[in-house]
Formats: C-alpha cells, structure tokens, sequence
C-alpha cells in the first residue's frame, strides 16, 4: 500500500495522516471545509516541530513528510487512488454510514475501508458497503504520534487477508496492532468507559471531588491521568456517545451515562476542545484547574 486516505481532519485525523506522511505514504487528508484542512496542517507541522526540537526527527525529513500530504474537499477526489482509506469523522452511527456508503462507491475496487471508531460495529458499518470483506476497524489512540496501540477490529465478514495486511501495516507504522472481535467498545472503550463513568458517578454523588477522585487513580492505582482528566482529554461528548453505544449493543443498564455528565455535554462543556469539562484549561497554561462549577464536592 502506497496511497492512504484519511477522512475527517479532525484531532484524530490529523494525527493519522501525520503518522503515516512520517513513514513514507501519499496520504489525501479529505473533510468538507477548507479552513478545517488548513487548521490540521498548522497542527501537523506544529506538532513535527517538537519532534524535531526534540531530535527524533530531522528538519529535512520534517519537510518530506509535509509534502506527502495533499488535502480535499471533495471526498471522490481525495479517495480515487487509494490503497486504504481511514475514516476519522464524529463518532455518529448515521454520519458513518453515510460516508461508507460514499467510500464504497468512490474509492478503488481494491481499496481497504477502515474506521477509526471508538465503539461502533465494523460488522454494521460493512453491511452498507458491496465489499464487506474489505472493511475493518484500525482504533488508534490520541495523541496518535505517541501512542503505540492499534486495535484491529475484525467485522463478521473481514477477510484473514485484509486483517493480515492491516496488522502488517500498522506495525510498518512503529506502532503494537491488537486483534480484536467485533463487540461493543471492543476492548478498550469497554473497560476504560465504565471506569470513567464511575468516576463520574462518584462526584455526582458527593463521594469525593474532581482533584480527589483522579489523584486517588493517579496515585493509588498509578495511572498516569486520572479518570476525569483523562475524560476531558478524550471529550466529554466522545465519553458520553460511547457508552451510549455500549448501553444499547449490550442492553445492560450498568452502561448507562452518569446524568452528570449527559447534562455537562449538554451545556457545552466538552473538555479540553472547548475549554472546559471537569477542569478549566487556559491557553499556554500548563496548570490543572478545577472548573469552578466542581471546585467543591457536590453533595
């Protein structure tokens, strides 16, 4: 594979397309607006230029890398000659289909369809394309040039070939592939997001406060970011859609979102991305403050 697609030029987007640019593949990063292709190479190159502060890249291969990438604001255009395509759009059940449709009517007969989704079934997202045996999941993980992992989610109908090149793809990209079944929040949403909402749980009734809870995990349990923390970094929205997902694939009510925080997403506080969630972020401060509303324990 040679020519990659990548659809949304959102955090995680951005970060695939950098990945890949890096080591060595054409990638057409694709979304509806330009500003938003604009704003994803500011962060790409902002985001080499600490690799290269830092050594682990050279200036020269900073400027490869950059050239690589071509951006598109039609999705036919940007997916006609790729070998594999990754969609990294908004986790939306409906926004996915949609695409995949599109992608299986566009791109190359051979081309592999790939969804970074957190939780949605590859199996249903592949029965809308004619080429089932050539959709999979490939879950990377955010910030996506420093995270190692990849989850390789087989679909009902993904091929052994397809996971094969997938798993050997993802490795030529220095990062560790995870196969994995097809189940709600496959294996890392589906055990990260009940924690999470526990969290949540545990402020909203009083038990401790924001700082408590995630220096307790930090510190007890020797995580590098508390629950809370770590919610906000992903966003609030994203958190809240996922176990949403898992509530209703596995019809358990253990899944089911902490009120607190479906009412938190529905006044606007996503975390990091908009500024505020279960802490308050200041641009070009590097202080972890508790966002007003949580600087008591609710009781």
């Amino acid at each position: 594979m040679k020519s990659i697609s990548v659809i949304g030029s959102g955090t995680m987007g951005n970060g695939i397309a950098h990945v890949f640019s890096q080591h060595g593949y054409d990638v057409a990063l694709v979304d509806i607006k330009g500003e938003f292709l604009e704003k994803a190479l500011t962060t790409i190159s902002k985001n080499m230029d600490r690799q290269v502060s830092k050594g682990t890249i050279s200036q020269e291969e900073k400027d490869v890398s950059m050239s690589r990438i071509s951006t598109f604001t039609s999705l036919e255009e940007g997916v006609k000659k790729a070998d594999l395509v990754v969609e990294a759009a908004t986790e939306n059940l409906n926004l996915k289909l949609d695409i995949f449709r599109q992608l299986d009517q566009f791109s190359p007969e051979k081309a592999i369809l790939a969804s970074n989704t957190s939780s949605i079934s590859i199996t249903k997202i592949a029965a809308v394309t004619k080429r089932p045996t050539q959709v999979i999941g490939m879950h990377f993980m955010n910030p996506v040039p420093v995270m190692k992992l990849v989850e390789v989610i087989r679909g009902y109908s993904t091929s052994n070939e397809v996971t094969r090149l997938v798993m050997d793809l993802s490795r030529n990209l220095s990062k560790d592939p995870v196969e994995v079944n097809d189940y709600p929040g496959f294996v890392a949403n589906r055990i990260l997001m009940p924690m999470i909402n526990e969290a949540i749980y545990s402020l909203y009734e009083g038990v401790a406060g924001v700082d408590e809870i995630d220096t307790v995990m930090k510190l007890g349990m020797a995580h590098p970011m508390g629950p809370l923390q770590l919610a906000d970094f992903i966003g609030l929205d994203v958190c809240l859609s996922i176990l949403r997902v898992l509530q209703e694939g596995f019809g358990n009510p253990k899944y089911a979102p902490c009120p607190l925080l479906v009412n938190v997403v529905e006044a606007g506080f996503k975390g990091v991305k908009t500024g505020e969630g279960f802490y308050k972020y200041t641009p070009g401060s590097k202080d972890l403050v508790v966002a007003p509303r949580f600087s008591k324990s609710i009781g």
